[in-house]
């Protein structure tokens, strides 16, 4: 077995067991992400005015409180919505990423000693070059696996996009019954048939006909521009971790007794905090990634589709 191919069952192993960990954090991360509120002056679809009831069943926010919001509403399957596809593309993404990566980096390697041969360098591919090949896997990898993470993000939202469609179909039974002036009885019998429905099955083949419906094949292609941006996110990890590293590696030198070595706890928080900063820079991205993967439009409300100038203004 080649080492590209032992690399990529490698990856593909440890990131579904990742995956399978993290997913609860996942769902409701991205179910933060995603969440629409109308704003004041908006309208529906049929010209009509948006009454401040919309606002009324906020989520929880805190993530302790949605995780078990979810688990009191949904039950624990609720927090592995799109499980069986994130799997799938936890799979593909890590045997791909790591499989080209290695493709590229024996390439890489016997340029540097293609260079050697020839009195140029020392034989050894420089970090710039390291970057550059982590950053073409990278961007392979989102281009063939973005379809399976747009499943998935539409898997995870697909309770918020059903609440928002009760929303409306209970704002419009309130604007009927003071139009009308429906029995009061009526209007009760009403919205008793319409919180005894439940939400409709949500499956793979459900999820994938909805985003092609909605935009055709591109749909599945989504948000490949902020995922493709966010492929310099190890580069930004290594430049912060490097710094640090630089920093008390010199704050050492300068201190003439004690020990001059980084210590172990150190080296593991530069990485940490290089992680920490990398994340946060990118997170913006991720949010916009998410959004434009995520169902568009809700119960024939346009206040709540996203759409690329909200995205910038949010």
């Amino acid at each position: 077995m080649s080492n590209a191919v032992a690399n990529g069952l490698a990856g593909a192993g440890g990131g579904i067991i990742a995956q399978i960990i993290t997913y609860p954090l996942q769902t409701v991360n991205t179910r933060q992400q995603t969440e629409r509120v109308s704003k004041k002056g908006s309208r529906n679809s049929d010209g009509s005015s948006l009454t401040s009831k919309s606002h009324a069943a906020a989520p929880a926010t805190g993530t302790l409180l949605q995780i078990l919001q979810v688990i009191r509403t949904e039950g624990w399957g609720g927090l592995y919505s799109g499980l069986k596809p994130s799997l799938l593309g936890t799979a593909a993404s890590q045997g791909i990423y790591y499989y080209f990566y290695q493709v590229f980096k024996n390439r890489a390697e016997a340029f540097a000693a293609a260079l050697r041969d020839k009195g140029r360098g020392d034989g050894t591919v420089g970090m710039f070059s390291w970057l550059v090949v982590a950053a073409i896997a990278g961007s392979l990898n989102v281009l063939f696996t973005n379809p399976v993470w747009v499943l998935v993000t539409r898997m995870q939202t697909h309770t918020q996009a059903e609440r928002k469609i009760m929303e409306e179909r209970r704002e419009a039974l309130l604007r009927e019954a003071s139009e009308r002036s429906l029995i009061d009885s009526t209007l009760q019998e009403k919205l008793a048939e319409l919180d005894s429905e439940k939400p409709r099955p949500h499956g793979t083949l459900h999820a994938a006909r909805e985003v092609y419906t909605e935009a055709g094949i591109t749909g599945f292609w989504k948000g490949i521009v902020p995922t493709l941006i966010m492929v310099c996110n190890p580069s930004i990890q290594f430049m912060i971790y490097e710094s640090l590293l630089k920093h008390l590696r010199a704050k050492r030198a300068a201190n003439k007794q004690g020990s001059k070595t980084v210590t172990a706890l150190e080296v593991f928080l530069s990485g940490a905090l290089a992680k920490l900063g990398a994340t946060v820079s990118t997170y913006p991205l991720l949010v916009v990634k998410s959004r434009l993967q995520a169902k568009q439009e809700i119960g024939g409300n346009i206040s709540l589709r996203y759409s690329a100038q909200v995205l910038l203004m949010q």
